[in-house]
């Protein structure tokens, strides 16, 4: 079972000592031993407590949404003019702002929307530029799913009970990558 060999490395990678392990799948230590050492093929119930238990514990040391998050939502109404929707982006250091009436997002500005605006158009106010809204997720919801969506959206939302909680850029996730 190639599987096995795995035990290791994930039961290393989680920071955690063979009786730790042990104790989790409730299985002995020196079963644990046999197994990495490759001396043992074990049941196939035993197996599978060993992998619910590493499982278990690679769910909880997940990262998830809300531990990326920037709680600081600086946003913009469709109504405001471009001008100052570029005053916003340079005073917080964004490329990016959510466009919001009251608590209900409507869509995107960014940097490059402005910019392919104010090229080819005379628009004068973010509704007239603003991209579709992006995606909301929840505060459970993994770096995975975060990260695959960073690949298509600059921005991820993040909401709580319908209520908007926080904000995501590849910049955060990469300081959360970044810092381990």
């Amino acid at each position: 079972m190639d599987e096995l060999e795995e035990v290791r490395k994930i039961r290393k990678k989680l920071g955690m000592t063979q009786t730790e392990l042990a104790n989790r799948a409730g299985v002995s230590q020196s079963l644990i031993a046999k197994i990495e050492s490759g001396r043992i093929d074990p049941t196939y119930t035993k197996t599978r407590k060993i992998f619910a238990a590493l499982s278990e514990l690679e769910k909880k040391e997940e990262v998830k949404a809300e531990q990326l998050m920037t709680s600081r939502i600086v946003s913009v109404s469709p109504g405001m003019p471009i001008k100052e929707a570029i005053a916003k982006m340079k005073k917080f250091q964004i490329s990016q702002l959510p466009v919001m009436d009251h608590s209900k997002l409507l869509g995107l500005v960014s940097e490059s929307t402005i910019l392919d605006a104010l090229l080819k158009s005379k628009a004068a106010i973010v509704k007239e530029i603003m991209q579709e809204s992006p995606p909301i997720v929840s505060k459970t919801t993994s770096i995975q799913v975060v990260s695959n969506l960073l690949k298509h959206y600059p921005i991820v939302v993040v909401s709580e009970e319908g209520k908007l909680i926080g904000l995501i850029t590849k910049s955060d996730l990469l300081g959360k990558i970044y810092k381990g």
